[in-house]
């Protein structure tokens, strides 16, 4: 269904403008025309009740999984998904008569962080009134982590629940990684945030060629990602997975998410299962508008895109790097050393989350270079989550014009990305993402810690909570932990950092800004 979220921008008028970039075309106004209808929540709340409405309608195929396994789960499915279609529905038509009304810049920020709010709330009831019978909080907090696709989980016992369960964490994990793509895509370089506004200038203005409206971004791409997850479920099949365990797995893969369905995680499937994750968990990191273009016929901008150059061999040196750490001092012969190497550094850089082995046996360094580079993230555009590397092309970028300034005082310096200068505010937004990620780090972890959290604990959560990443450090939540012996308070703590680190903080922290509000 094309649903109305942005106005046309006034660029569209031009005549002579035939083919003009398509986030341009795209804009979303910075003011309504009617200024008293700004706040008017209608069209948020229309939008809303229409996802909560799939939602419920998803729920339909655990509840298959469960009828035809005849474990007698189903109900719990058949409940949840009315309740949640219901709530949907009644939203939908109160505030149908703003349906065709477009988004402010404000209702659009309120819109991106209220979708991932409501989804998870009802995304949780399985959890709730199932066979988990699990307290809210832990409910929320794991529906809130597959939506985020962060991973993190507070169920023991995972080969114990009924399929139907298994199934539905995965596909809330699915429906995250897409959803976000769409939000990376199409809301967040519009609204500014973290410097994914860089993705309108000229370097990127082969997107408008490929694909004339938003609408049509997100059906394309999610072609892609539907052909790329059964390629993947054929792959996992292949290596001697189950169909089940194939299905599930392929939909937190592309993901990036993590979810398994064994306590385990990954250790059960060890092999040749272990390459086809890595090689999977790469391709859902790199921008999916490339894929577009590539299937457009349009292969340049895929191979000349310097976030995927970059990432790509940060990947390999850390591959590298880890290898021969498990060859010198832990012993290992060279082909499990890569293997391991491969799929827990892409696991973790990505943002996915599986483990195959504790790490934090193999000593000091690997476990602090685990934690770091689950501070780095895959491309914009992509599953992954986390800093993003372009963040980190722009700062280095920026640093590089600094040092030359010094040295040459009298010189001009611009930094540049992709070969093209980069203005200055975007430059200022990225310093901006940096600080306020880097200081909401230590707030929450300071936080946790004050909830009785030893420091390892506290900061490895908080970390790996506003990346996304999953797993965290220490023998509680560490790679073979679990967080369900966390108290209440950190729990929705950490559930809190899912949402502000997988909106890229900004979308979330202008909600409580004071010029936000103001007419």
């Amino acid at each position: 269904m094309a649903l109305p979220l942005v106005r046309p921008s006034p660029t569209d008028q031009n005549p002579t403008d035939q083919n003009p970039p398509l986030l341009n075309r795209l804009t979303v106004w910075p003011f309504p025309a009617n200024r008293s209808n700004m706040f008017d929540l209608r069209p948020v709340g229309y939008v809303i009740g229409l996802l909560v409405t799939v939602l419920g309608g998803t729920m339909v195929l655990p509840m298959g999984m469960d009828l035809l396994d005849g474990n007698g789960h189903w109900p719990v499915f058949a409940i949840s998904s009315f309740l949640t279609m219901l709530s949907g529905g009644l939203l939908s038509i109160a505030c149908a008569n703003r349906a065709g009304a477009g988004l402010s810049i404000q209702q659009t920020f309120l819109l991106t962080t209220t979708v991932w709010l409501a989804l998870p709330l009802f995304g949780a009831l399985p959890f709730w009134l199932g066979a988990t019978e699990a307290r809210f909080v832990d409910a929320f907090f794991e529906a809130m982590s597959g939506l985020t696709t962060t991973g993190s989980t507070v169920f023991y016992n995972l080969e114990d629940l009924p399929r139907g369960l298994l199934l539905w964490r995965g596909l809330l994990q699915w429906f995250g990684g897409i959803g976000i793509i769409v939000v990376a895509m199409v809301f967040l370089p519009m609204l500014k945030v973290g410097g994914m506004q860089i993705f309108r200038t000229e370097s990127f203005e082969t997107m408008g060629k490929i694909l004339p409206r938003a609408v049509e971004i997100a059906r394309s791409i999610s072609i892609i990602y539907l052909g790329l997850t059964v390629a993947c479920v054929l792959a996992y099949y292949a290596t001697g997975m189950s169909g089940f365990d194939a299905v599930v797995h392929a939909l937190t893969t592309l993901s990036t998410g993590g979810f398994s369905t064994s306590d385990a995680s990954f250790a059960m499937f060890s092999g040749p299962a272990e390459y086809v994750a890595s090689i999977f968990m790469i391709l859902a990191s790199l921008p999916f508008v490339r894929y577009v273009q590539f299937i457009g016929g349009t292969a340049k901008p895929l191979f000349r895109d310097t976030q995927v150059r970059d990432y790509l061999l940060v990947i390999f040196t850390l591959v590298l790097v880890t290898t021969a750490y498990r060859m010198k001092v832990n012993g290992d012969f060279l082909e499990h050393s890569i293997r391991e190497g491969l799929f827990n550094v892409t696991s973790i850089i990505s943002g996915t989350g599986y483990a195959s082995v504790d790490y934090q046996l193999w000593g000091t360094f690997p476990i602090v270079l685990f934690f770091l580079i689950g501070l780095v993230g895959g491309c914009a555009g992509s599953t992954c989550c986390s800093i993003k590397i372009f963040r980190y092309q722009l700062l280095f970028a920026a640093i590089r014009a600094q040092i030359k300034k010094i040295h040459s005082p009298n010189g001009i310096f611009t930094p540049r990305y992709d070969g093209r200068p980069v203005a200055e505010n975007i430059i200022s937004s990225v310093m901006a993402f940096f600080m306020l990620f880097m200081a909401t780090l230590a707030v929450l972890s300071m936080l946790l810690a004050l909830t009785g959290l030893d420091p390892v604990t506290a900061i490895s959560g908080a970390a790996t909570a506003l990346a996304n990443v999953g797993p965290g450090l220490g023998a509680e939540i560490g790679p073979s932990g679990n967080f369900s012996g966390l108290n209440d308070t950190a729990k929705w703590l950490l559930a809190g950092g899912m949402l502000i680190g997988r909106l890229e903080v900004m979308s979330v922290y202008v909600l409580f800004t004071l010029n936000f509000w103001r007419r």
